[in-house]
């Protein structure tokens, strides 16, 4: 692939051309025979913004008697329609989903009765279906029609996308996300999933998509990219059949000789040649989720453990696989403590050292004060800050929880892999993203293949977190 593309303007044109822009033409390329097959009509109007109309349309598609070739035309047109309603003839798309096509309450009270009062096995199993039944929402049956489309699981997956930034204000579009999820689970099971490369040779649709959803560290430029996909770089991504032009997770892997300590000296050392079957470790060091719409779906855990698969069979020099991650959750969890002046989150040492330094009243509003400039640029300050923050960030990952896992959303990741905490990395990421996370700290979690399922087990069912000992010697 040529290397002299126009960078101007980059990413705020792929995601719409190539994305919806190709959603929507692959839909527009059939409305004409749907239409045609039902009013002898061509073409189509996408003006449907009349709920009583959409009302009905969704209720023809449910409902409406027909052979597979109307039924099919119906649930084209609909979906063309709905591609093309602005957001808030979506919304009302959503609501008249939501709270029309939902399960019929009476009935449902009715059947339990019915099963309550069943006289004999055979009544008590036929209630039990008609129960079964009852608990199913119609609006199931178009679900799974639009699956069944061309592009119709992306179709559904956007959907969701756009029902989850409303669910919790409305219960029944909670619901309806809910029975979007039990559907998309079923279709993106793992045994349905092909793991592919992504190399540098790959359709350049393909590689603007990876710039595009680059989530962790953004890729700037197509040099940038080039790097990412030379020699011992390597990036891996499920894909599903029914979506193959779409990669629904993907995950960057550097092949170097040492654990990565620092995400730009990775990202930007040209002086290193390590090829890949003289390299000891895998760094991956950037996953991605690329469809908003399938979150909560498990694809991470199982993208990795594959990748490690793979690529310890294809290189038997590779002995270590380990991460190098951010910590999103660091700064979000200290900066409100130390704002709110909370000395008790400092140790005794470290409040006389601050008060020592900066003849202080209050050690913690100082250490806020600090941190909210560019201290990192002092090194007699950076000094005096590293051990404190280092402390802290291991505090938050090791004690702070969420329920039973770890607060911090990439450490309860790894960790739920049966990763361990290896090694905390001081100014690792100095980009203003790094600092805004984490105030700089990269973590390693290390993937030792022995130890996966028994940390696994150990994270998941007693909330164990694994680390080493020297993580473990911040917090004595």
């Amino acid at each position: 692939m040529a290397e002299n593309h126009d960078e101007t303007g980059l990413k705020s044109k792929i995601f719409a051309r190539l994305t919806r822009g190709e959603f929507i033409k692959v839909w527009d390329g059939i409305i004409g025979m749907a239409r045609k097959a039902l009013t002898k009509n061509e073409g189509i109007d996408p003006r449907y913004e009349n709920r009583d109309h959409l009302q009905r349309l969704i209720h023809d598609c449910i409902y409406a008697k027909g052979g597979d070739v109307s039924g099919r035309a119906r649930t084209v047109e609909l979906g063309a329609v709905y591609l093309h309603l602005p957001e808030k003839g979506r919304e009302m798309f959503h609501d008249i989903l939501a709270h029309d096509f939902d399960i019929d309450r009476q009935v449902l009270t009715d059947k339990i009765k019915e099963l309550d009062e069943a006289r004999n096995q055979k009544e008590a199993i036929a209630a039990e279906i008609d129960l079964k039944n009852a608990l199913t929402p119609p609006r199931i049956i178009l679900l799974k029609q639009f699956s069944s489309l061309p592009d119709g699981l992306k179709l559904l997956i956007d959907m969701r996308a756009a029902l989850l930034a409303r669910a919790r204000e409305d219960q029944r579009l909670y619901k309806l996300s809910f029975d979007i999820k039990e559907l998309l689970s079923a279709w993106f099971d793992i045994g349905m999933l092909d793991l592919q490369e992504i190399t540098w040779n790959s359709s350049a649709a393909l590689l603007e998509k990876l710039i595009e959803y680059e989530a962790v560290h953004e890729i700037h430029s197509w040099t940038d990219l080039h790097k990412r996909l030379d020699s011992n770089r390597l990036c891996f991504a499920f894909f599903h059949n029914k979506m193959p032009s779409e990669p629904l997770i993907f995950v960057e892997v550097a092949l170097v000789n040492k654990l990565s300590s620092n995400i730009q000296e990775l990202l930007n050392k040209e002086d290193e040649k390590v090829e890949p079957e003289q390299a000891s470790t895998a760094i991956f060091y950037s996953i991605s989720n690329t469809q908003p719409g399938l979150a909560g779906i498990s694809l991470g855990n199982f993208l990795i453990k594959t990748v490690v698969q793979k690529l310890s069979t294809e290189y038997d020099n590779l002995k270590h696989f380990a991460t190098l991650s951010p910590v999103p959750g660091f700064r979000k969890w200290l900066d409100p403590k130390l704002a709110d002046g909370d000395e008790n989150e400092l140790r005794p040492k470290e409040t006389a050292s601050i008060r020592a330094r900066f003849v202080c009243d209050n050690a913690a509003l100082k250490l806020a004060e600090i941190l909210a400039g560019e201290w990192w640029r002092d090194n007699e300050t950076a000094e005096l800050v590293k051990p404190v923050l280092a402390r802290l960030c291991v505090q938050f990952l090791l004690e702070e929880k969420k329920r039973d896992g770890a607060l911090d959303p990439v450490a309860n990741f790894h960790l739920s892999n049966g990763a361990r905490l290896e090694r905390v990395n001081w100014l690792a990421d100095l980009t203003a993203t790094g600092m805004k996370r984490s105030y700089g700290i990269m973590v390693n979690y290390f993937y030792q293949l022995s130890d996966i399922e028994k940390n696994h087990e150990e994270y998941v069912t007693r909330g164990h977190i694994v680390a080493s000992r020297s993580v473990k010697s911040f917090l004595k």
